[in-house]
């Protein structure tokens, strides 16, 4: 053996193994790579974001004053359920993101380390509280610059926004699992805005359900966002709807309790 075959693992091996990231520390770098997406790749998130910001400034100006007789009064109805509108749209991000690693290799490459397996799917759910944030600000701000004043104060609105993010956080279990199902970023995209804009529209966000058809009422009754916007409603009014946020945080856990064990486990069998 020569003196430089000898030399060469001293090289390489300058000290003791590291030992491999735990779950908690894995899940958090993936979270915190989700978030410099946002830094270095605002575009893809601005699409999502501009939808609701149009939605309100198109309604309040356009059909405030027919809805409500004023703007100002439209936008005190308006601006709750646009913040809904908002963080449900941005979850679409969630598959959208997902599936483009696996489109690109990246999903392949992580699989590939040494970290706990759900990590990266974790990680994803984490980042995406940051993204929700973001929308809600935009919103709240955009609100506020319109002359929207919450009679709950910071702390209806903050109750509100973290009422929002746990239903959203429960949603995006659905677009990891398309986002590892569809082919393309844009089918999930697609897929996302189909299933979304009915279900957003039929619903308590822009019109008040006792303007629309009974048979419609029907559907407006049964849709969970119609619960999200109203427990949303009355906590930036100021007033606390138990039953609404009950309902919330069950449909909630139901959408978790179905939906995450489906997307684990093809994440499982997958990798």
């Amino acid at each position: 053996m020569t003196a430089r075959t000898k030399t060469l693992p001293r090289a390489v091996m300058t000290g003791e193994r590291p030992e491999p990231a735990g779950p908690l520390l894995a899940a958090r770098v993936f979270a915190w790579r989700a978030m410099l997406k946002i830094k270095h790749v605002p575009e893809q998130l601005a699409d999502t974001i501009l939808v609701p910001v149009m939605f309100t400034l198109s309604f309040t100006y356009l059909f405030g004053g027919a809805l409500a007789g004023s703007t100002g009064a439209y936008l005190q109805f308006l601006l709750p359920g646009s913040l809904v509108f908002a963080v449900v749209i941005v979850t679409l991000y969630s598959g959208v993101v997902l599936n483009t690693d696996v489109r690109t290799g990246a999903f392949d490459r992580f699989r590939s380390m040494p970290i706990w397996r759900p990590a990266l799917l974790v990680g994803a759910m984490l980042g995406d509280v940051g993204r929700y944030l973001v929308a809600s600000g935009i919103v709240i701000g955009l609100g506020l610059l319109l002359g929207y004043r919450p009679e709950g104060g910071v702390f209806g609105v903050a109750a509100a926004v973290a009422l929002v993010i746990v239903f959203a956080s429960s949603v995006s279990w659905l677009w990891l699992l398309l986002g590892m199902t569809l082919r393309t970023p844009n089918a999930v995209q697609t897929a996302g805005f189909v299933g979304l804009m009915p279900l957003t529209f039929a619903s308590n966000v822009f019109v008040d359900p006792a303007t629309t058809p009974a048979w419609l009422q029907a559907v407006i009754d049964i849709n969970p966002v119609t619960h999200v916007v109203s427990a949303s409603r009355g906590l930036m009014a100021g007033s606390l709807p138990s039953a609404e946020i009950a309902w919330v945080l069950a449909s909630s856990v139901v959408l978790v309790a179905m939906l995450a064990p489906i997307a684990i486990r093809r994440y499982s069998r997958w990798s």
